[in-house]
């Protein structure tokens, strides 16, 4: 008699049961993950995000682990790997949010240093403009001697400008001769 072999006719129900479990684990490990489309587009939407906000000038190197990683993951899903592709994906989308957000503080950076350059720029030129202001002005040229000096012209009394009440203002001196207008349109 063999110890490991049952009668014929007996049955057990625990083999038929483990049997069961086992075919169902084999089943459903070989049953196939989804692939992963939502990962594989947020991902690529990840990355051209950070491309356009700069993360080739200012995040290259995180820029670069997420394009390889991307291209893996494009790999495993050719070949059918679903798991490793979701995998993938989803560390090249990692990578291409922290690229873009480096690339979004090196362009506020660069934007920083533009706008301190050019107040540092305004303030050297608002000093200089201050310094040529409190700077004593030269004394005007003499003279040529063969050029004769002018004398200031003394300023007319007072009672010169202001007109005798009552008259106005007149543009027509009062004894001078108005032409005459000929009623054909023309002058005399």
């Amino acid at each position: 008699m063999h110890i490991f072999s049952l009668p014929a006719g007996h049955f057990r129900p625990g083999r038929t049961v483990l049997i069961a479990l086992v075919l169902a684990l084999f089943v459903a490990g070989c049953a196939s993950v989804p692939p992963p489309n939502d990962s594989m587009n947020m991902a690529q939407t990840q990355l051209q995000m950070a491309r356009d906000a700069g993360a080739a000038d200012y995040a290259p190197v995180d820029l670069g682990f997420a394009q390889d990683k991307f291209q893996l993951a494009q790999s495993a899903m050719a070949e059918r790997k679903y798991a490793d592709a979701a995998s993938l994906a989803e560390e090249s989308r990692a990578d291409a949010e922290l690229a873009q957000a480096k690339a979004r503080l090196g362009a506020a950076r660069a934007q920083i240093q533009s706008k301190m350059q050019e107040n540092s720029r305004l303030r050297a030129q608002g000093e200089a403009a201050a310094a040529a202001a409190q700077a004593p002005t030269p004394a005007p040229a003499p003279p040529a001697s063969n050029a004769q000096p002018t004398e200031d012209m003394p300023a007319p009394p007072s009672s010169a400008l202001s007109s005798p009440a009552g008259d106005g203002f007149q543009t027509v001196p009062d004894n001078a001769q108005q032409p005459a207008v000929d009623p054909a349109g023309g002058q005399p």
